[in-house]
């Protein structure tokens, strides 16, 4: 903990990650209660109760929420997170529930590879789709007369950065509202709004419960009318999630801080590895300090994340790479306890090399990780 005499301490990450949205202790009941599994409420007279309907509310989501917004958003009590069936949910309800048709939404050219079946949707509802890349900046080109600005930052799979800060400042000049996707850096590695951004976007699926076993999404943010509308897009499409899956997430943050501390110090020693690789893999890292997006990721990121992409020079290189590790899955999504790595263009709507590599990076003990990859370099290249 940290403070200044005469205020009340300020909790640090583990702290807040233990006990992150745990209800007033009642004696001889659980720490954190178990899923609440209601598909209705006893509910005599009129609804104005807190949980009417399952589709509504459920206590264990609310749990889940009040936990996130803490992480999202320490000692502010303004803030209204909304947990969803998955990340893509999350995503989804902002788009929809803040544009209209005739509206203009700025998107990453080369953000998560899902976007173009958005743009898509989004086209066909008569809103007008802008894209731009998320390094240098780039989105402010074309943010003149938009509706909202989405940023993905470290952006998937190509770990640019861009100034979540400076962009907010232009797009609220203009009018614009302003979605950060959090997925890659989770709330211990960068807070969208401290930073000014309206929204904060995450699929919990990746490094927020850290297990590969959960299926989860949420929206954080501060504007009580923009989230009604989040709210109420949830309650139309009925994207929520179960109960148990809100309460798996739940019980996963409190090795959040553990968990974020040991994948991101091995994710640098991988890069630092694989940067001083005889052959030029173009290895991207927000945290080597040579990388492209350090200098701006180090001003508004505290951690830089478990995912490390390089290329190696074929598609056929890269399959030969992937077989050879034995203590990486190879398996799409990242954040897990377990490391895993694929070739990114397997899945098309990258706009990545063929030997393009993203890896996450596990729990395993660093010097076990770093010797299992430079062993199956050395193998792919015979």
């Amino acid at each position: 903990m940290s403070g200044t005499q005469g205020q009340a301490p300020v909790p640090g990450d583990g702290t807040r990650a233990v006990r992150a949205g745990l209800p007033e202790p009642v004696k001889y009941e659980p720490t954190l209660p178990g899923p609440v599994f209601a598909a209705h409420y006893h509910l005599p007279g009129e609804p104005t109760g807190a949980y009417t309907y399952g589709r509504d509310e459920n206590p264990t989501w609310t749990h889940l929420e009040r936990a996130i917004g803490s992480l999202e958003a320490p000692g502010e009590d303004d803030v209204e997170t909304l947990v969803f069936a998955s990340g893509m949910a999350a995503i989804s309800s902002v788009l929809f529930s803040q544009l209209r048709a005739g509206d203009a939404v700025v998107l990453p050219s080369d953000g998560y590879q899902v976007f173009p079946l958005v743009r898509e949707q989004l086209e066909a509802y008569g809103i007008e789709v802008r894209t731009a890349p998320t390094g240098g900046d780039a989105q402010l080109g074309v943010l003149d007369g938009a509706r909202l600005l989405w940023i993905e930052t470290p952006s998937n799979p190509g770990l640019d950065v861009c100034d979540i800060r400076r962009l907010v400042e232009e797009a609220h000049a203009r009018g614009a509202l302003v979605a950060v996707d959090n997925t890659l850096a989770t709330p211990l590695g960068q807070r969208p709004l401290e930073l000014g951004a309206d929204f904060s976007v995450a699929s919990g699926t990746k490094q927020l419960t850290g297990h590969g076993d959960v299926l989860l999404g949420y929206v954080t943010g501060r504007d009580p009318e923009a989230m009604a509308a989040v709210r109420r897009w949830r309650k139309i499409v009925g994207a929520i999630p179960g109960p148990m899956e809100a309460w798996l997430a739940h019980r996963s943050l409190a090795t959040l801080q553990l968990r974020v501390e040991r994948q991101n110090a091995t994710a640098l020693a991988v890069a630092e590895a694989l940067r001083d690789w005889p052959e030029n893999l173009a290895v991207r890292y927000p945290g080597l300090p040579k990388d492209p997006s350090h200098a701006v990721a180090a001003r508004q990121m505290r951690r830089f994340g478990c995912v490390v992409s390089f290329t190696l020079p074929s598609r056929t290189r890269a399959e030969r790479f992937l077989e050879a590790l034995r203590l990486v899955d190879d398996a799409t999504s990242f954040g897990g306890v377990r490391s895993t790595a694929e070739r990114r263009g397997r899945w098309g709507g990258d706009d990545v090399p063929e030997g393009f590599i993203r890896m996450s990076v596990g729990a395993e003990d660093p010097e076990d990780l770093v010797t299992d990859v430079l062993r199956a370099l050395e193998e792919s290249a015979r």
